[in-house]
C-alpha cells in the first residue's frame, strides 16, 4: 500500500520520532548525574534524596503549567514554527544546567526547561493529526513516543562515561547541543501536507480520507473554555492524571532503584536502566500496532482504542511484584519493570490518539495542552505528597525498599483506575462538535 500511495509521511513520523528522542534525553540526563552531582557539592543521602526531589517538583510544575500555554502556542503558530521554537529553547535550557552551582541554580534550569520541553508533544500530536488517517495515527504515535524510550537507552549509555572523563558539565553541554542537528533536518522537511511538494497527491488523499474530519477543515479554534465543557477533554486529562507520573516515576528514580536496592555502582546502573527503555520500545510500537489490526478486523475505531487500553492497564499490574521478583535475581525484577514500562508506552500511545479521536486537528495541541497539564499536576502530587516525604523518611530510618514497595503498588493500579473512569466518561469516543 505503501508504493502505490506514498510514504512521506513516515519521513514526518522519523523527524517527530528524533525529536522526542532528544526531548527525553535532555530531561533523563539530571537522574544518571545526581550522584555526581552530591559528591561535587558534599550532600549527604538524605540532602540528596531532598534537594533532588525539589529540583524534580520544579521541573514538574514548570512542565505541568507550560503544557496548557505550549498547546494553545502551537495551535496558533502551526506545527513548523512551534516545534522549531520548543526545541531551540529547551536545548538551550539543557546546556544552562552546566551553569547551576546548586540548588537554585539547578532548579531554575530546570523550570526554564519544563517550560520549553512541554512543547514535544503537543506539537507532536499535532503533526500525527496533520499527516497520518485515524487509522494509522496510534502507530504512528507510538513509533515517535518511543523515542522517549530511546532517548531514556541513550542517557545510561553515554551520560556517566561523560561525567566521569570530562565531568558533570559536559554531560548537559552535549546532549542539549543535538537538538540544533534536528532543527536543521526540521526546516529542510518538515511542512503541512497543503503545502508539501514531495508529497503525492495520492497519499494527499489517503491522508485525508476519514470523513467525519473533511468537514472539519474550516471549523473556528476552540477556546479552552469551551474545551474544558467536554466529557472528551475531562477523560483525556484524568486519563493523564494518573498514569504520566508513572512514567515520571520510572524516568527520575529508576537509577536511584537500582543502585540502592541491588548496591549498584553509579556505572553499574546504566545497563539495567537502558534494558528497561529497550523492553519499553517494543511496548511503544505494539501499543500501535494492536488497535490498527483491530480496525482492520471490523471493530470501530473507539471500540478497538478501548480494547487495547484496556489490555495495556492490566500488563502493567505485575510491578507490584517487582521486588518480590528481585529478590530471586535482580534481573527479573528488571524484566518486570520494563514489562510494565512497555505496557505504559502501550498505553501511552492510544491515550494520546485518542484526543485525535475525538476533536477537530486545529484543537490537538490545545487538548494536547490541557492534557499535560493534569499530567503534570499528577506528577507534581506524587513528588511532593508521596515521594518526597516518604522517601526521605523511609531513606532515614534505612528502609528505602519499603518506600518503593508502596510506589510499585501505585503503578500497578493507576492504569485500571485510569480506564475505568474514562469508559464512564465517554464510552464511545464520540467526536465533538465545533
Amino acid at each position: 500500500m505503501n508504493k502505490a500511495i506514498g510514504k512521506y509521511r513516515w519521513t514526518i513520523c522519523s523527524l517527530v520520532f528524533f525529536a522526542t528522542t532528544v526531548n527525553y534525553l535532555d530531561r533523563a540526563v539530571i537522574s544518571l548525574l545526581k550522584p555526581y552531582i552530591a559528591e561535587d557539592f558534599h550532600w549527604d543521602k538524605i540532602a540528596e534524596a531532598a534537594n533532588y526531589a525539589n529540583i524534580e517538583i520544579a521541573f514538574k510544575i514548570a512542565y505541568a503549567f507550560g503544557m496548557l500555554g505550549a498547546g494553545r502556542f502551537i495551535d496558533k503558530m502551526g506545527t513548523k514554527i512551534g516545534y522549531a521554537v520548543a526545541t531551540a529553547l529547551w536545548s538551550v535550557a539543557a546546556i544552562c544546567h552546566a551553569l547551576a552551582t546548586g540548588v537554585g541554580g539547578f532548579s531554575i534550569a530546570r523550570v526554564f526547561l519544563g517550560i520549553t520541553e512541554s512543547g514535544n508533544f503537543p506539537a507532536a500530536i499535532k503533526a500525527t493529526a496533520e499527516w497520518f488517517p485515524k487509522k494509522e495515527r496510534a502507530l504512528a504515535t507510538g513509533i515517535f513516543n518511543s523515542g522517549s524510550n530511546i532517548g531514556a537507552i541513550i542517557a545510561p549509555l553515554t551520560v556517566p562515561f561523560i561525567a566521569t572523563n570530562w565531568g558533570w558539565q559536559w554531560a548537559f553541554i552535549l546532549t542539549g547541543a543535538i537538538g540544533f542537528i534536528w532543527l536543521i533536518l526540521w526546516f529542510v522537511y518538515y511542512e503541512i501536507p497543503s503545502k508539501q511538494a514531495r508529497l503525492s497527491q495520492a497519499e494527499f488523499d489517503y491522508i485525508h480520507s476519514d470523513k467525519d474530519e473533511i468537514q472539519e477543515d474550516n471549523s473556528p479554534k476552540l477556546s479552552w473554555g469551551k474545551l474544558l465543557t467536554f466529557k472528551q477533554t475531562w477523560a483525556f486529562a484524568i486519563g493523564k492524571f494518573l498514569t504520566d507520573p508513572i512514567w515520571w516515576f520510572y524516568l527520575f528514580w529508576l537509577p536511584d532503584f537500582l543502585k540502592k536496592q541491588y548496591h549498584l555502582s553509579n556505572e553499574g546502573v546504566a545497563f539495567p536502566t537502558a534494558l528497561v527503555y529497550i523492553i519499553a520500545s517494543f511496548g511503544s510500537i505494539f501499543g500501535g500496532y494492536l488497535p490498527m489490526k483491530l480496525m482492520d478486523k471490523g471493530m470501530p475505531v473507539f471500540k478497538a482504542r478501548k480494547t487495547s487500553m484496556l489490555i495495556y492497564a492490566f500488563c502493567v499490574t505485575p510491578i507490584v511484584f517487582a521486588q518480590l521478583a528481585g529478590s530471586v535475581n535482580m534481573w527479573l525484577a528488571v524484566f518486570v519493570i520494563g514489562f510494565a514500562a512497555a505496557a505504559h508506552q502501550a498505553w501511552s500511545a492510544n491515550i494520546f490518539t485518542t484526543v485525535s479521536d475525538m476533536f477537530p486537528k486545529k484543537s490537538t495541541a490545545s487538548v494536547t495542552g490541557i492534557g499535560g497539564l493534569f499530567g503534570g499536576l499528577g506528577g507534581i502530587m506524587l513528588s511532593a505528597l508521596v515521594q518526597k516525604r516518604m522517601f526521605v523518611y523511609y531513606e532515614s530510618i534505612g528502609q528505602i525498599q519499603t518506600a518503593y514497595y508502596i510506589m510499585f503498588f501505585i503503578c500497578g493500579a493507576a492504569y485500571l483506575t485510569g480506564w475505568f473512569i474514562m469508559h464512564l466518561l465517554v464510552p464511545k469516543m464520540k467526536r465533538v462538535e465545533a
